[in-house]
C-alpha cells in the first residue's frame, strides 16, 4: 500500500484556454498542472468514460442488447439504433466512445442497472470507490443536468483508471470500428488522437452549450503517460498539446522504490519487503532533491512492520509498506484483502 502525503506542486510555465484543467502522471497520479481542478462543473459527454469503464468491467461485452424506445430518442448525438435492434455490448461500447451515441449511453445503461436511475447509481458507487469526491452522475451520456456534474480532477482520476483496463484502452485508442450490424465504419471524433497529436492514445470530446467544450485525453512518450482535462476551454486541442508537451520536457520517471526485498540491512532485522514498484515524476531539480527513510514499528502487527517515505527536500511526498515477507501467495492475499477493508484502500 502507499499513499501521498504531500501534493508538492511545480509551477508551470503555460497557459490553458479552459477555466478549468489537469495534467496527472498516470503511473503515480501525481498532479503536474492544475487550473480550478476541484471545481464542480457540468462535463458533457465525457460522462461516456464511467459508463464504458462499467460495461467493459461487466464481463458482458458479447451480451445481445436489445435498443429501446426510450433508448433510441434519446437527445443529442446518435449511432442511430433502431427500436428493436440487438446490437452486442462491445459494438455499443465503441459507438458510444468513438460516436459519442446517446442512445447508446442509454442502451447500456438499461441493459447493466435496469434503467438509468439504477445505472447512475452504479456509477456513483464507482465514483466513490475511485475517491472521485466532487462528483455526481445523473445519466450515462452527459447531458446538462443540475446535478450530474465532477471536476477536472475527478475525470483524470477517472481516466488514470480506466486506461489500467487493457479492453477499454484499446476502444478509446480505436481509430474506427466496423459493427456487424453496420456496413459503414464509425471513425473517432477525437481529434487530438486522429490529426492532432501523435503521442495521444486516447480520450473522450464533449460538448454542449452550458458546459462548452469538454476534453479528457491520454498520451504516452516513452516511458511517461499523462492525463490531461479541460473544461469549458475555448482551444482545448492546444491546451492539450501544450500541456503534454511541458509534463513529457520537464519531467523524467524515477524509480523510488523496486517490489521485493528492501536492499538494506536492518540490524537485529530478518529480511524486509517493498509490496510494489513505485516510480515518481520529477524534474531535474526535484531528483536532486530525493531522499527516503525507513521507520520501522517498535511493535509489529502481523506482516506489517514499518513504513518506507520519501521526501522531496524536507517534505515527505509519499508513504509506502514494509512487510516481512514476499508479497505473494494466498497468505499476502488473504492480508490484502484485511488491510483493505480496515484502512479504505482499494489497491497495493
Amino acid at each position: 500500500m502507499f499513499s501521498f502525503i504531500h501534493p508538492f506542486k511545480v509551477e508551470a510555465a503555460i497557459s490553458v484556454s479552459a477555466r478549468n484543467a489537469v495534467l496527472m502522471d498516470m503511473q503515480s497520479g501525481r498532479v503536474l498542472y492544475e487550473k480550478a481542478a476541484y471545481e464542480e462543473e457540468l462535463i458533457a459527454s465525457t460522462t461516456k468514460i464511467m459508463t464504458a469503464l462499467l460495461a467493459v468491467e461487466s464481463g458482458k461485452l458479447d451480451e445481445k442488447v436489445k435498443a429501446s424506445n426510450n433508448a433510441v430518442y434519446t437527445e443529442g448525438s446518435s449511432i442511430y439504433l433502431k427500436e428493436g435492434e440487438k446490437m452486442t455490448l462491445k459494438d455499443l461500447v465503441y459507438g458510444l466512445m468513438l460516436r459519442s451515441g446517446n442512445d447508446a449511453a442509454m442502451a447500456i445503461a438499461e441493459h447493466l442497472g435496469g434503467s438509468q436511475e439504477g445505472f447512475a447509481y452504479l456509477m456513483n458507487q464507482k465514483a466513490a470507490w475511485l475517491g472521485m469526491n466532487h462528483t455526481h452522475f445523473d445519466n450515462p451520456h452527459g447531458l446538462d443536468s443540475e446535478t450530474h456534474y465532477s471536476s477536472a480532477y475527478d475525470l483524470a482520476l477517472l481516466m488514470r483508471n480506466a486506461m489500467q483496463n487493457d479492453v477499454f484502452r484499446e476502444v478509446t485508442g480505436a481509430e474506427r470500428y466496423l459493427s456487424d450490424n453496420r456496413d459503414y465504419y464509425w471513425f473517432n471524433k477525437n481529434k487530438l488522437l486522429t490529426k492532432y497529436y501523435d503521442y495521444c492514445i486516447g480520450g473522450k470530446t464533449g460538448y454542449t452549450k452550458a458546459a462548452g467544450r469538454t476534453l479528457v485525453s491520454a498520451a504516452k512518450k516513452g516511458d511517461m503517460e499523462l492525463v490531461a482535462v479541460t473544461l469549458n476551454a475555448g482551444d482545448d486541442w492546444n491546451d492539450h498539446q501544450a500541456m503534454y508537451e511541458w509534463g513529457f520536457e520537464n519531467f523524467d520517471q524515477v524509480t523510488l522504490q523496486e517490489k521485493g526485498e528492501v536492499p538494506v540491512e536492518v540490524p537485529g532485522q530478518k529480511s524486509l519487503y517493498y509490496t510494489r514498484d513505485v516510480t515518481w515524476p520529477v524534474t531535474a531539480e526535484e531528483k536532486a532533491a530525493l531522499r527516503s527513510r525507513l521507520n520501522l514499528y517498535r511493535e509489529v502487527d502481523d506482516f506489517l512492520v514499518g513504513r518506507h517515505v520519501v521526501y522531496l527536500d524536507d517534505r515527505p511526498i509519499l508513504s509506502t509498506a514494509v512487510v516481512d515477507r514476499p508479497a505473494e501467495g494466498s497468505f499476502w492475499s488473504h492480508w490484502k484483502d484485511r488491510a483493505s477493508r480496515l484502512m479504505g484502500l482499494a489497491a497495493w
